[in-house]
C-alpha cells in the first residue's frame, strides 16, 4: 500500500477544497492516486460541500426536543445553519435538523454533538456534509443547550414554527417540582412564550443572584452619572439609582418581569399562584432561548450593483 504523505494530503486538500480527513480517507481508499482520491471525493459530494464551506450560512433552522427521565426530563434546543430560508422548507433538511436535535439532548456540547451518531450510522458531522452535496448549500451546526431536572418538567416553545418543534426561534424553561405535572406543563409553556416574546425585554437571568457584578456596577455607575445631573444631594441619588436599579431588574431578570399573560402578575408570582393548583412548590431552575442567525453577520446580496459590475466587464 503507497505512503500516504502530509505532501500528497495537502496537495489533494488544495486541488479538492475538502477536509484534511476526508483527504487522508479518499488517497487511502485510492492507494494514494490523487486523481482517483478527486474522483473519490466528487462521488461522495465532499469535494462539492468544500466548497460551499466559505459561504455564509445564517438562515436554517432551530429545534426543540425532549425527553421524560423518570420523575424528570431532559430537553435540547439546537441551531443549524444554511444559507437560505428556502432549505428550511426542504424536508429533508428538516428530518435532519429534527433528528440531530434528539441526538442534542444527551450532548455536552456542539463538539461532541458533531461527532454524536444518526440511524444511519454517520456522524452528525458527516451526514450534514452529505446533505450539502445533496441539496447545494452550505451548512452548519451552530450550536446546543440542554436543559434537566430531577423532578418536574422542561417545557418547549418554537416561534414561527415550519414543522413541528421546528421554527426561528426557540425557548426552552425548566420547572422543578414534585407537583402535577400537567399544571407545570401548561406554566412551563405560558412562560416559554413569555421569554420567546422578549417582552417588556430579554433576559438575562432567572434570578438577580444571576446577574453578574460586572453588569450591576455598569449599570449602577450611568444611573449614578445620569442622576448627578439633576444637581441633588448624594444621599437622594444613592436612592434614585436604587429606584433605577429595581426598574432594570424587572426588564432584565426573568422571575421580575411583569408576566405577558397577565400584567398584575410577575412571572414569580405567576409561578406561585400556580404552586397551589400544583400541590407543591415550584421553582424556575434555568431558561434557554435561541434565535436563528443571532449574531451570525449575514452577507447582503446586492444585484443590481452585481449586474453594473457585470456591464463593465
Amino acid at each position: 500500500m503507497a505512503e500516504i504523505t502530509a505532501a500528497l494530503v495537502k496537495d489533494l486538500r488544495e486541488r479538492t477544497g475538502a477536509g484534511m480527513m476526508d483527504c487522508k480517507k479518499a488517497l487511502a481508499e485510492t492507494n494514494g492516486d490523487v486523481e482517483a482520491a478527486i474522483d473519490w471525493l466528487r462521488k461522495k459530494g465532499l469535494s462539492k460541500a468544500a466548497k460551499k464551506a466559505d459561504r455564509v450560512a445564517a438562515d436554517g433552522l432551530v429545534g426543540v426536543a425532549s425527553a421524560a427521565r423518570g420523575n424528570g426530563m431532559a430537553a435540547a434546543a439546537v441551531e443549524v445553519n444554511a444559507e437560505t430560508d428556502f432549505v428550511a422548507r426542504n424536508e429533508l433538511f428538516q428530518a435532519a435538523v429534527t433528528e440531530i436535535t434528539a441526538l442534542g439532548i444527551d450532548a455536552d456540547n456542539v463538539d461532541a454533538l458533531r461527532q454524536a451518531k444518526t440511524k444511519s450510522g454517520e456522524t452528525v458531522e458527516d451526514s450534514l456534509t452529505s446533505l450539502i452535496a445533496k441539496i447545494g448549500e452550505n451548512m452548519s451546526l451552530r450550536r446546543v443547550s440542554a436543559l434537566s431536572v430531577e423532578n418536574g418538567v422542561v417545557a418547549s416553545y418554537v416561534h414561527n414554527a415550519a414543522a413541528d418543534g421546528l421554527g426561528k426561534i426557540g425557548v426552552l424553561v425548566a420547572l422543578e417540582s414534585t407537583g402535577d405535572k400537567a399544571v407545570l406543563a401548561e406554566l412551563g409553556r405560558k412562560i416559554a412564550m413569555h421569554v420567546a416574546a422578549g417582552s417588556p425585554a430579554v433576559a438575562l437571568a432567572v434570578d438577580v443572584d444571576e446577574l453578574s457584578a460586572d453588569v450591576i456596577e455598569r449599570e449602577k455607575a450611568v444611573f449614578a452619572d445620569q442622576a448627578r445631573q439633576s444637581g441633588k444631594p448624594e444621599a437622594i441619588i444613592e436612592k434614585m439609582v436604587e429606584g433605577r436599579l429595581r426598574k432594570f431588574y424587572e426588564e432584565v431578570v426573568l422571575l421580575k418581569q411583569v408576566f405577558v399573560f397577565d400584567p398584575d402578575l410577575t412571572v414569580e408570582g405567576a409561578i406561585a399562584a400556580a404552586a397551589k393548583d400544583a400541590g407543591a412548590p415550584i421553582k424556575l431552575t434555568g431558561f434557554v432561548r435561541m434565535v436563528l442567525g443571532e449574531g451570525v453577520e449575514k452577507k447582503e446580496e446586492d444585484f443590481a450593483a452585481e449586474v453594473a459590475a457585470l456591464g463593465k466587464s
